[in-house]
């Protein structure tokens, strides 16, 4: 039908990690999603063809921060809707599914993501989120893990 926009599902993968009380986000990078410009989230994002989530969201850790680390338990599953304009112009009407893995750093280096969907990481205490600039995936993670 003409002008009905595309139907797509994406499945997405994050990592929920807390250390001493400070939750580990990234920033979104210039230019990867509309609208979200230096808006900050949890590591993670769309899981590959074929491969398990919960692999999913550690390697998306490791790809966006440089710590490696283990899933722990299943913290949620959520899902969104919206018809969307992509980079191409083209309308597109997606749903997310989104699942959350509470994970444990178990080695790595902290470091930010260069030429990716994201450009800085960073732990932040309750008092030091970014609150006006929070993701909606983050602000559900928050409320899970009580740091809201």
């Amino acid at each position: 039908m003409s002008g009905t926009p595309r139907q797509v599902t994406r499945v997405s993968a994050y990592a929920v990690c807390v250390e001493d009380g400070r939750l580990l986000l990234a920033r979104i990078a210039p230019g990867y999603v509309a609208g979200l410009d230096g808006w900050w989230t949890l590591p993670g994002g769309g899981i590959e063809h074929g491969e398990d989530p919960r692999a999913g969201a550690i390697r998306e850790l490791e790809e966006e921060t440089g710590v490696i680390g283990e899933v722990v338990d299943l913290l949620d599953v959520d899902s969104w809707h919206a018809v969307l304009t992509d980079r191409d112009g083209e309308a597109r009407d997606y749903h997310g599914i989104r699942i959350l893995y509470r994970c444990r750093i178990t080695g790595g280096e902290l470091r930010n993501e260069v030429g990716g969907s994201t450009d800085e990481c960073r732990w932040f205490s309750s008092a030091e989120l970014p609150r006006d600039r929070l993701a909606d995936i983050a602000q559900l993670a928050l409320g899970r893990i009580g740091l809201d």
